[in-house]
């Protein structure tokens, strides 16, 4: 029985190792990038042996990366990442897989590319220790040729040790959260992130582009080799060319700058981010060792300490939202399709511009924003040697800080969204004199790899003479955190400076929940909330934006920062809600309420006051619902814009015309409440902009349920995310469902996440049903590689009628 099982277990390796080969490909010239997320072995604890191939993992689980471990586990208050890491477990963790690579890649280099492990990664393959990283966020790599056995199996090992709580401010997930890729090139190869494309002159007939290029020569002996370089459009075509011959000389680093001029360049900018490609080749005779890809946007930009901001010499205010890394339900997971998603929604808001809070973003992130058309404030830190809490960066700042912000640098700066480089947030150096020191050596590590943007902080003491960072004299741009009121004073207080705000608002929203009437409301949050802990003494009209103790509603910043010129513009905190930091809220709150957007992709009413000033696309939004309590006073609200005046009309009863006063960003009526319809007409010149209706809801009847694509891919990454309404007879939102939602999807997809926006909710966020919050949930389905379409059901035991909708898998 037990040679039955051992043979049972060999082919079941056997098979894993075939799986783990299909895909890498053999013969092919030039650089050969692999998915190498598939198949992996996983298992919570710590596992030394794990390094060894003849480790038994037959009770690991198997996964496919990015993956997060902390997500898939219980909220709870007695876990050590506490409030400010949603309540979620941490702890250790080992990653094995087995694979083969193709025996004809002995003569390549080979590596593994890790985007990003959290934290205290640690890499083995074959049983040979390859390093470490404690940053969570930043990306790495390592060279595993020498102890490959190529065409045989190999094991590859990774400890994860995310186990000394607390250590952030925010939820960081644990795992291998980000994606994970082999590259096998020829010997003769460009070296991680080594290419460096800037563009020193820019008119309307031509662009120089200037290419610095860094190859790395594997080999005991020189070599003699071609070094081709092209410009290649959006249409393929190649646009401009550039062949040298060099040589290089054995297990060395050769350095390389060419020049090109691109005729009649098309420019990136926020409406048309158009891009280009730098393709490197390397020639080893006829056969070429290396095909290398380099993004290139043609863009010129310009901070001024009078007239703020300017891209492609157009003045330009920065509209711009700090997000955290996480992807809601997901977590910590990185997912392209859940960042499309969650940029598409900020685009479409008005937004032009993300902070990376408080670390390196991911490569998908940097990706879609060169794409879309986001200018990228890029941020490395949140701690230096000062800590903030117990476990944090500043434990490793001594030894690794001068690498990470290097690599992380020299990753990021060929993408053209990114405009800043932030050294860092709110920094307690910044207090003393040590601030002095650390800044200046920090701008100098930037400006040693990149000179064509500005190192900016963002910075909360805004008295020059209390600030040690800004006297430092390190800085190009200075981000402040906060006290909008002091901005008038800044041309006085920081003569001849640029400045941005680099972190703003922080105001407290749920999303479709409303106090009536709009008297002075002294407790806050209301019932069905988080309890509140009475520490702070919050005052609010209404719902109209609740503001934290240190911050401000989106009004009142946004009135400021439109007004003065020479702020380079700001960054809202946060663009979405994000996992952790409920503050100011204990437990059971587990994630923020500082979005616009809510943790489901749910836009608050506030996100309709940004579009109505950030686009010029029409705006009409009323709210709040039309469900209350018989002759109720109830504050109605409108954002528009591209109008002149707003009627509103009660059950066909016009309830009087009004238009925006001086610096307001909406108008209200005092409305009493009466069942039907709610209805706003917009109007331009007499002639009728917009329609808005709301209507009174009846009893919940059925489920409605609406997918953002029709189509997903069976990659086995593609994601849907379908929106969850419970709703009357007649199609209105019930405004108060709160009803549980069971799903259950069969064909090619899988439930990767659900939610429904509510920030002190405590059920799991990946289980098979939601309860609807103000009415409406989302789940989130991903493809599983069957291509068998999807069709997903959803119901409720409460007799409401249940509903499903299909999806193509292609």
């Amino acid at each position: 029985m037990i040679q039955h099982q051992n043979i049972v277990q060999k082919i079941i390796i056997a098979v894993a190792v075939l799986i783990s080969t299909i895909g890498f490909a053999q013969g092919k010239q030039g650089r050969i990038i692999e998915d190498f997320n598939k198949n992996w072995s996983f298992r919570l604890g710590d596992y030394p042996g794990a390094i060894q191939a003849d480790f038994d993992t037959k009770d690991w689980r198997t996964l496919q990366l990015p993956h997060d471990w902390s997500i898939e586990g219980a909220f709870n208050k007695d876990n050590p990442t506490k409030q400010a890491q949603a309540f979620l477990p941490a702890g250790k963790g080992w990653y094995r897989k087995t694979f083969t690579v193709p025996a004809n890649w002995k003569n390549k280099t080979v590596s593994v590319e890790f985007d990003g492990v959290f934290k205290n990664s640690e890499v083995w393959i074959n049983g040979h220790s390859l390093g470490m990283r404690p940053n969570g966020y930043i990306s790495f790599a390592y060279d595993l040729s020498k102890y490959l056995n190529f065409g045989k199996e190999n094991t590859i090992a990774v400890k994860v040790d995310n186990d000394a709580q607390p250590n952030s401010r925010w939820y960081t997930g644990s795992g291998i959260y980000r994606n994970v890729k082999v590259t096998a090139s020829g010997k003769l190869h460009i070296g991680l992130w080594g290419t460096f494309v800037t563009t020193p002159e820019i008119t309307k007939e031509k662009v120089s582009v200037q290419i610095e290029i860094e190859v790395k020569n594997d080999f005991d002996t020189g070599k003699e080799f071609r070094l081709v370089t092209s410009i290649v459009d959006q249409k393929h075509g190649e646009v401009a060319k550039i062949e040298t011959k060099e040589k290089a000389a054995g297990n060395a680093i050769f350095k390389k700058v060419q020049h090109l001029s691109l005729p009649n360049p098309i420019l990136w900018s926020i409406e048309n981010p158009y891009l280009y490609k730098v393709v490197t080749k390397i020639f080893d005779g006829k056969t070429m060792t290396d095909q290398y890809e380099t993004p290139l946007g043609i863009r010129y930009f310009n901070f001024n300490a009078e007239k703020g901001f300017s891209l492609n010499g157009i003045p330009t205010k920065i509209l711009g939202v700090c997000l955290h890394h996480d992807n809601g339900a997901l977590g910590a997971v990185e997912n392209i399709h859940a960042v499309r998603r969650k940029l598409t929604l900020l685009k479409d808001m008005g937004a032009n511009a993300i902070r990376m809070s408080h670390n390196a973003p991911s490569l998908e992130m940097l990706q879609l924003c060169d794409e879309m058309g986001f200018i990228v404030q890029d941020e490395a830190f949140d701690v230096w040697k000062k800590k903030k809490v117990t476990n944090d960066y500043h434990k490793d700042w001594d030894k690794w800080h001068k690498q990470d912000l290097e690599d992380l640098i020299k990753r990021d700066r060929n993408h053209p969204s990114v405009m800043m480089w932030s050294i860092g947030n709110e920094i307690r150096e910044q207090f003393d004199s040590t601030g002095i020191v650390i800044t200046r050596e920090l701008a100098q590590i930037v400006k040693s790899l990149d000179t064509t943007r500005p190192v900016t902080s963002a910075l909360t003491e805004n008295i020059p003479e209390k600030n040690f960072i800004y006297q430092s004299g390190a800085l190009d741009l200075l981000g402040f955190n906060y006290k909008h009121e002091d901005y008038k004073d800044f041309p006085n207080r920081f003569k001849g400076q640029k400045i941005i705000a680099s972190e703003s608002v922080s105001a407290l929203e749920t999303r479709g929940h409303y106090d009536q009437p709009s008297d002075i409301i002294k407790v806050w949050p209301p019932k069905h909330n988080a309890p509140f802990d009475g520490n702070k003494d919050f005052t609010v009209s209404a719902y109209d934006q609740v503001k934290s103790y240190w911050g401000s509603t989106h009004e009142e910043t946004w009135k400021t920062i439109k007004k003065l010129d020479y702020m380079a513009g700001l960054f809202v905190w946060t663009g979405f809600d994000y996992l952790g930091e409920p503050d100011p809220y204990p437990y059971p709150a587990r994630s923020s309420y500082f979005g616009i957007i809510d943790l489901a992709g749910f836009p608050k009413d506030v996100y309709y006051m940004y579009q109505s000033e950030w686009t010029t696309q029409p705006v009409l939004h009323i709210f709040p619902h039309w469900n209350w309590a018989k002759d109720q006073e109830v504050d109605v609200w409108a954002h528009y814009n591209n109008a002149d005046e707003v009627e509103l009309f009660l059950n066909g009863k016009s309830l009087g015309k009004k238009s925006k006063q001086n610096d307001d960003l909406h108008i209200s009526w005092r409305v009493t409440f009466e069942p039907g319809t709610l209805k706003a007409i917009s109007r331009k010149g007499g002639k009728v902009v917009l329609e808005k209706e709301i209507h009174t809801a009846g009893t919940a009847s059925k489920i409605d349920l609406k997918a953002d694509k029709q189509i997903i891919r069976k990659d086995g990454y593609d994601l849907v995310y379908v929106t969850v309404s419970v709703i009357d007879a007649a199609g209105n939102l019930v405004p108060d469902a709160n009803d549980l939602i069971n799903f259950e999807v069969i064909g090619g997809g899988k439930i990767v996440g659900t939610d429904n926006g509510y920030q002190a909710g405590l059920e799991s966020l990946k289980a098979p049903s939601c309860k609807v919050f103000n009415g409406k949930c989302i789940v989130i389905v991903q493809s599983n590689t069957k291509g068998e379409n999807i069709r997903l059901t959803a119901s409720a035991s409460n007799g409401i009628q249940r509903a499903s909708i299909a999806v193509k898998v292609e």
